[in-house]
């Protein structure tokens, strides 16, 4: 993602992350993903198929407001609005536009929940470029579900809640830290709603001590104490393995225990790492959501549109 939205909401505002976060894998040297493709992924070629080149420009100008959608963008930003939605792809795959597919389809449940995304991606002020990009990512780069491997993982939420999230995260990433609360709102606001599993993904090569901690995690939590061992770590400004031990002692952990514990669940992490690089993660934190990697916002705005969005086609 190209863009820092600004979401003017107060209560979301401080929490805001950009989609490209904390460190790519091993081998490479950057720090963000590669950059999106300046193209208009093919979304003005998103017209009915069998439009002609005059009914299709009169389409791009159709202005006639959406049933039941309240509308509060103004000038340009209402303007463009109409321009996407009239030549953005139906988000159901169908040989039609957005628009027709909210205003004639209505076997596409995903419709209505696909122009709001529109309206909040442009009172965010994404550009059309973004705004189309970012519509792409939702609505037609599904590609292959992702099976990852969470029996061991750590899981927080409702279990055999319809939306199942898996998140890669690196303890030294501060990108992850900020992402933590956020996370703990989304959880909160869509309680029964959500399954999270926490997938260990150390970036050595940038933050040595995110090994230590990963274990030290995943040691705890063999003790049923993820969550307060989770939440001192992150606070933790060092992530050695005696400061990590002694946070352990802290706690009041089974010393014994959790050395054992600790040197026990290093392959563990190794094939946290292995299976979440395979997945194609090269940046912390990721999240995936339903066997699908997310490529929106990592926003709670945004995730729990995805959510609800996600209940209501499949309930």
């Amino acid at each position: 993602m190209n863009y820092n939205l600004h979401v003017s909401n107060a209560r979301i505002s401080g929490h805001f992350i950009l989609a490209v976060l904390c460190a790519p894998l091993l081998l490479s040297a950057a720090c963000e993903k590669k950059p999106a493709k300046t193209t208009d992924n093919g979304a003005m070629a998103a017209l009915d198929q069998s439009a002609s080149t005059g009914s299709a420009a009169a389409a791009a100008d159709d202005t006639t407001p959406l049933e039941g959608i309240d509308l509060k963008l103004e000038g340009e930003k209402k303007t463009l609005f109409y321009k996407l939605v009239n030549s953005l792809k139906s988000p159901c795959g169908k040989a039609h536009s957005l628009r027709t597919s909210f205003t004639s389809d209505k076997s596409c449940k995903r419709a209505p929940f696909a122009v709001r995304y529109v309206i909040s991606l442009l009172e965010d002020e994404a550009n059309e470029q973004d705004a189309r990009s970012e519509y792409a990512k939702k609505y037609e780069k599904t590609g292959e579900p992702v099976k990852l491997d969470v029996s061991k993982a750590p899981h927080e939420g409702t279990e055999g809640a319809p939306v199942r999230l898996v998140e890669c995260f690196d303890y030294e990433c501060p990108h992850c830290k900020v992402f933590k609360s956020a996370m703990a709102q989304i959880l909160k606001d869509k309680e029964g709603q959500v399954s999270l599993s926490l997938l260990m993904f150390p970036i050595e090569s940038k933050h040595p001590g995110s090994r230590p901690a990963a274990q030290a995690a995943l040691a705890a939590n063999l003790q049923g104490k993820f969550g307060e061992m989770h939440d001192k770590l992150f606070e933790a400004t060092s992530h050695s393995r005696d400061s990590v031990f002694g946070l352990a002692k802290e706690m009041g952990l089974d010393m014994a225990k959790f050395t054992k514990d600790f040197a026990a669940v290093d392959p563990q992490v190794t094939s946290d790492l292995k299976q979440a690089e395979d997945a194609g993660v090269d940046s912390t934190p990721s999240l995936f959501f339903n066997e699908r990697k997310y490529e929106g916002p990592m926003h709670p705005k945004y995730i729990e549109m995805w959510i609800d969005e996600e209940v209501a086609v499949n309930r």
